[in-house]
């Protein structure tokens, strides 16, 4: 019963102040919004990585260095006498095959002049280093391709910049290639790449005697885990990384990146929390003999306390519910232009973000409504009788 009555009152005092209530769960709204979309790009990429990921046919990537120390190797510092060497070892970790590797990153102006040259041996099918490959226009890279400097774009390169068969791609002035085909995969990855044959990669960047990595599909993909290890010990100076260690670094990476996009929506939520605590405020000055006339029918401060903390935690759940649906909203239009410049996805808004988003505002409500809730339970009955 005390219950109903509190939340009667609270709600009757939010209504009858429509205007500052509304100004007031923008506020918050605007808040969680921007916490919103700041945590949903994170949630996004998570799973844009695991879906980009999970199509790889190679069980492990081996490169230069500790394994993990860049996301990405791009810089050709691998000596190629380690591919070699582990083609050697083939039966003795049970590789089905190991080929090189070379990427790379042609920046531009804008995502439409830039592009990601990966270099793989033509002897070597598309499909076992991208599931699902298949040549959606055009033709595929032969053996006899190999030192040419012809390129397969993905999908999603081809619509972005506006490419098509017998187009021209310059890596550098030196080196120009010839579009002869467009791809796609299960492995979103591909559609965002620019497969060129390794000998011509190697030609134009003047790599010498050195990749990028080295691609190992395991006669057994159920040891990679065992074989990675395995290969790390043998080989002090390679750094062996299966799917999941490198979906592992991406996710350290990701919650890294949380921790600084929730600094940056924390900026807002403290003014969100400011507001309602203004707001609170005078509504307990305007309503102190109100306050004082229930306190003398018998009403104890407790009563008093959780009223105007229920005011404040349903005035900031207000403004959680338009903040989620103003954030929804952001976050398609964050996907419309990412899909539209990378082809990928990087927001999401999911049930575990939206679930976050309420509890925070609920705790922030709560927290605002403090400092006015416990002024109203202070405040002595005959002042607030006697005030005008």
């Amino acid at each position: 019963m005390k219950g109903g009555v509190t939340a009667q009152l609270a709600l009757a005092s939010l209504r009858n102040r429509p205007l500052r209530t509304g100004l007031t769960a923008l506020g918050i709204a605007i808040a969680i919004a921007s916490t919103v979309v700041f945590m949903s790009i994170g949630e996004g990429l998570r799973k844009a990585f695991a879906d980009q990921l999970a199509g790889l046919g190679p069980d492990i990537q081996v490169s230069y260095g500790e394994a993990g120390s860049e996301l990405f190797p791009t810089v050709p510092d691998l000596p190629f006498e380690y591919v070699e060497r582990l083609r050697a070892d083939a039966q003795r970790f049970g590789f089905r095959w190991a080929e090189p590797e070379l990427t790379y990153l042609r920046g531009g102006l804008s995502p439409t002049q830039s592009f990601i040259f990966d270099g793989l041996p033509t002897s070597l099918p598309l499909t076992e280093v991208f599931a699902g490959a298949h040549v959606v226009e055009g033709r595929g890279l032969t053996p006899e391709d190999e030192e040419a400097f012809v390129a397969l774009v993905g999908a999603s390169v081809a619509s972005r910049s506006n490419l098509e068969v017998g187009d021209t791609l310059r890596l550098n002035p030196q080196a120009i290639f010839e579009i002869v085909g467009i791809v796609a995969s299960e492995a979103g990855v591909l559609e965002n790449l620019v497969i060129v044959p390794f000998s011509a990669l190697r030609q134009a960047m003047d790599a010498g005697d050195r990749v990028t990595s080295v691609l190992i599909k395991l006669e057994d993909p159920s040891r990679a885990e065992a074989v990675a290890a395995e290969i790390n010990a043998a080989y002090p100076d390679l750094g062996a990384q299966t799917q999941a260690g490198t979906l592992s670094v991406v996710q350290d990476s990701l919650r890294i990146s949380d921790f600084v996009r929730l600094g940056i929506s924390a900026i807002a939520l403290i003014v969100g929390a400011i507001a309602v605590a203004n707001t609170m405020m005078m509504s307990v000055f305007e309503r102190t003999r109100e306050f004082g006339v229930v306190r003398a029918v018998g009403a104890r401060p407790s009563f008093l306390f959780s009223l105007v903390v229920f005011e404040s935690v349903v005035l900031s759940l207000i403004g959680a519910v338009f903040g989620v649906a103003l954030g929804t909203l952001a976050t398609t239009v964050v996907n419309a232009i990412a899909n539209d410049y990378v082809g990928l996805a990087v927001a999401a808004v999911t049930p575990r973000l939206v679930l976050f988003a309420v509890v925070v505002a609920a705790v922030t409500g709560l927290v605002a409504g403090l400092l006015p809730a416990g002024r109203a339970a202070r405040v002595p009955i005959a002042v607030a009788v006697a005030r005008e």
